[in-house]
This record gives structure tokens, sequence and C-alpha cells, in this order.
């Protein structure tokens, strides 16, 4: 994936460890493997436990129907079974490649609740674009809170990149003028922060409906990715901020941040099962360089090893 260190898998390991001990350890802990077949309580556990595990009422009932549909199903074949599902649906979401075409601008708007980590997130994106060369401008459009500009700018000065704000102004009119500036300047990369204030939902809505139109407009053919960042913690809450956004933009992907101190992470499923939308990018720390491109064989493997 273009940009993004690939960290050593035991890290990522390390980060998903949690989450493996939630989804998997625990349903495969709770079974008799020397059984020829489940019992009705072992099946309504193993769905309990993956409710628990933040999977999702839904999901883990269907999982759990199609063993009970299998006469054949063996206990001893669980961990292969819930391996190949999990592996389906996340290629099922579609590309975890972050979208990036050399030579022209690229737009990433970046939406999501306030404290999901979008500050950090667009600040370790624009460091590892940097990294690869690239110049980046960051556009604040969260003027909502006059904080949030100028931690904005206080992360964008350690990445190295520029920054267009303007405390209290319209956020389109801010994504209007860094467009202009990114045009004229030859950058390669435009990082879009947006409000997350969800307690006036159609206030929110509206805001960024007119931010995408302004980037429709005056820049058409740039917008690569408009991504959903979601803290690990949030559990199944993620599965509904995912669709309150996706009511006012067209999400492409998800970015999970603080994967590393969740036990919540397969909230990733979750979200790939009922809205199809690929995870592209998981913060696993706090460095600059702590954003690994997601990866579905590293997750998998990391789940179950």
């Amino acid at each position: 994936m273009f940009g993004f260190i690939k960290d050593k898998f035991e890290n990522f390991k390390q980060a998903v460890s949690n989450t493996a001990q939630s989804l998997v350890g625990n349903v495969l802990s709770n079974i008799d493997e020397t059984e020829e077949q489940y019992s009705e309580f072992a099946l309504d556990d193993i769905e309990d436990t993956l409710i628990g595990a933040d999977l999702g009422v839904g999901y883990a009932a269907e999982l759990v129907d199609n063993l009970r549909s299998k006469p054949n199903a063996k206990p001893s074949e669980l961990r292969n079974y819930l391996k190949e599902e999990f592996k389906k649906t996340l290629s099922n979401a579609g590309s975890t490649e972050l979208n990036y075409k050399d030579n022209e601008l690229n737009i990433y708007f970046i939406a999501g609740v306030n404290g999901a980590g979008k500050t950090t997130l667009i600040a370790k994106m624009a460091y590892q674009f940097r990294q690869n060369g690239k110049k980046v401008l960051v556009a604040a459009g969260d003027t909502f809170r006059a904080a949030a500009e100028e931690q904005l700018n206080i992360w964008s000065e350690r990445a190295g990149a520029d920054i267009v704000r303007r405390d209290k102004a319209d956020p389109a009119s801010i994504v209007y003028e860094a467009i202009q500036k990114a045009k004229n300047e030859n950058y390669d990369v435009i990082l879009v922060d947006t409000a997350g204030r969800l307690q006036n939902k159609f206030n929110l809505m509206e805001e960024l409906k007119k931010i995408k139109t302004v980037i429709d407009k005056h820049a058409p053919d740039s917008l690569r990715e408009s991504i959903l960042v979601i803290d690990a913690n949030t559990g199944q809450n993620g599965l509904q901020q995912a669709k309150v956004f996706a009511d006012c933009v067209n999400l492409t992907s998800v970015a999970l941040t603080k994967l590393d101190g969740s036990a919540k992470g397969a909230i990733i499923l979750a979200i790939a099962k009922e809205m199809k939308l690929p995870v592209k990018l998981v913060g696993i720390g706090e460095k600059m360089t702590d954003l690994k491109a997601f990866n579905t064989e590293d997750f998998i493997e990391a789940l179950f090893n």
C-alpha cells in the first residue's frame, strides 16, 4: 500500500491480542473439541460469546445458524470455520488498499465523531505521505471547536504539512481555499478534517454535504477516499456511527484507531459485514509511525494464532 509503513507482524499481532482473546479465544475455550457434534447449549454459548465480543447480533446469529444447518459440523472444526467466514466477510467488503494516484491531486475526506482520533490520524497520514516525499496540505474543516484547529495546527507542523485554517469560518470555504491553494502550488495531498458533532445530526449532515459538494464541484476527480474514523473501544456504537455518516457522505473506507488498547476490534468485521466498508488503516500506538495499512491476512492470522 502506498506510503504507509508496514509494521512487523509481531507488533500487529500484539495490537490485536485483546480482540483475539475476546473474539476467538473465549469461543474456543468454551467448546469440547472431542465431541462429535454441537449441543444446543454449546451453540447458544458460541452465539452469546460472539455477540459479547462486538461482532453484532445479526452476524453472530448467522454464523451459528449455519452450524445448526450442517448436521456433520464438528466442534473440532470451529476454528477453521470461523477463520474462513471472517476472511470471506473482509474480502467481500472490498479492497483494503488506500487509493492514491501519482502526479495528481489526492483528496482524503476524514469524518468521525469528536474523540474518535481524527486529528491524530490526519497527522499520521500527513507524516507518512511526507516521508514519501509528497507535498501535503491539511484543511482544518472542524471550525466549531477552536481547540480542534489549534491541535491540528500543532500536529501538522510536527508532520511537516501545511495547513489552511480560519477560526469560525464556514468549513466549506476552508476546503474551497485549500483546493485552490493545492492546485496553484502543486500539492499532492489534501487531508480534510471535519466536525463530528452528533448532538445535532441535521446540522452536521448539512455541513458535511456542503463540503462534499465543494470537492465535487472544484476537484471532481481528486477525491480518493471518504474515510470514517472509529475508535476501536466504541464497539457496536461504531456501527451506528457508520450508518449516520453514510447518510451524509459516500463513505469508502474505515480507519480504526486505538486498536492496541481494545478488545472490541471485531467491529471491523461487523462493519464489513453490514456496511460493506473495508478497513484500510489501523492505529496501533502513539507514534507517528504507528499507523498501519490494514491487511486482511495479517488480521486473520493475528486473531487465530
